[in-house]
């Protein structure tokens, strides 16, 4: 068993809130437990709707039993390539500039909301998925895995996947921005990469529930010393400037 240094825990948490003031300029609120974000957590309505369908998915995947060994697959598959589909709709979808289509101006729900977010990274709503997109986009996963997957059972067990990995994200991007003081190595990379992306520069450190794996293999992960500090940082695509 390890011995316990204070000087050491002391001298860590003093370099751990140095470094957030030099990335984010500004100290903490407060400093919550764990159990104090988590329970805050679930105040929020995408939480709750996204265990909903989790909830329900695995019951029905319990019901309906049977299967095959191929679909311990489907999860392990979906949390290897995670990274890199969550980097694809960070940069395509939520990054994504307002189109106009003839009269029609096409900018959707989440890519509003999430300029409004790196307006304001501490405003916590606005860290959730909005509630009027899972609205239909969680019963869309339904539909989706029921006409393309070959068998009831490989399906739910594909839902399954997919809303814990949902869940998964909402709680990984809400514990980042809220003010419970990361403590393990791997945490705190997570959460050090994505403050760079909201205090530094949009254009880099996009996975937002990994420490920067998709980033590193499509070359958005640089040193930040390196990287200038973006005047846009706060105001996607200068959308707000002027």
């Amino acid at each position: 068993m390890t011995t316990p240094q204070p000087d050491l825990e002391k001298l860590a948490a003093a370099r751990l809130a140095a470094d957030e003031r030099r990335i984010t300029g500004a100290r903490r609120r407060d400093v919550v437990t764990l159990g104090r974000a988590w329970a805050d957590f679930w105040r929020h309505p995408s939480p709750p709707m996204i265990t909903a369908f989790l909830v329900g998915s695995v019951v029905a995947r319990v019901l309906v039993g049977g299967g095959s060994w191929w679909e311990l697959l489907v999860p392990a598959a979906l949390v290897a390539l995670f990274p890199l589909i969550e980097r694809v709709i960070h940069v395509a979808l939520l990054h994504g500039r307002p189109r106009q289509l003839g009269p029609v101006r096409i900018d959707p729900l989440l890519a509003r909301e999430h300029r409004a977010h790196h307006a304001d990274p501490r405003d916590v709503p606005l860290v959730f998925i909005p509630w009027r997109t899972l609205l239909w986009l969680l019963p869309a996963y339904v539909a989706v895995a029921l006409l393309t997957v070959p068998s009831l059972p490989a399906a739910l067990t594909l839902l399954v996947s997919i809303y814990g990995l949902k869940l998964g994200y909402e709680w990984t991007h809400y514990l980042v921005h809220s003010d419970y003081r990361p403590r393990s190595r791997s945490f705190r990379a997570v959460w050090r990469n994505h403050r760079l992306h909201h205090y530094k520069n949009e254009h880099y450190w996009f996975t937002v529930t990994s420490a920067g794996t998709a980033d590193r293999l499509l070359g958005t992960y640089p040193t930040p010393a390196q990287v200038p500090t973006s005047p846009t940082v706060r105001r996607l695509h200068d959308l707000d400037a002027g």
